[in-house]
């Protein structure tokens, strides 16, 4: 048996599997999104997004899943909420962002689950995971702060 070489991947493919390891495009994973994922990150935010997880989960400063994330946040934890678009049934999470507003916690959904799992550190898909600041990524933690801060938040 002789190997395959693969094809050429498009530069969207090439940026996804960048950010997350995935093989689909920011457009592909956005028609599975769920009915409350608002404010929804760009591409770009998206990007910064698992890089500050990726950084954050190096040093293990993030809290993983929804209870966890969920018993931090009612203790008082500062940080921003990352939470994936497409986890079915939204009843699981749902609670979280109306949480997130009545502590002032910049929160934003991204596209998979499974790729925020990947960018944690595990093979397991994550619905939400909380970062919390460290100076070890401090720059790219305030970059991702003002921008999930500045989305519109839904009504």
């Amino acid at each position: 048996m002789t190997k395959v070489k693969k094809e050429k991947v498009s530069a969207d493919g090439e940026e996804a599997a960048a950010a997350g390891g995935s093989e689909r495009s920011y457009q592909d994973l956005i028609a599975y999104l769920n009915p409350i994922a608002q404010p929804l990150a760009s591409k770009k935010l998206s990007k910064k997004l698992y890089k500050c997880v990726k950084k954050a989960a190096k040093v293990k400063n993030i809290r993983r899943g929804v209870k966890e994330v969920q018993k931090f946040i009612n203790k008082g934890e500062k940080g921003i909420v990352v939470l994936a678009g497409d986890t079915l049934p939204i009843e699981v999470y749902c609670h979280l962002p109306v949480l997130c507003e009545d502590r002032n916690l910049p929160y934003a959904y991204i596209p998979s689950k499974m790729d925020l799992g990947t960018s944690a550190g595990t093979k397991r898909p994550t619905c939400v995971i909380l970062i919390k600041p460290h100076e070890d990524y401090q720059e790219a933690y305030n970059e991702c702060l003002e921008e999930v801060s500045c989305l519109p938040k839904p009504l």
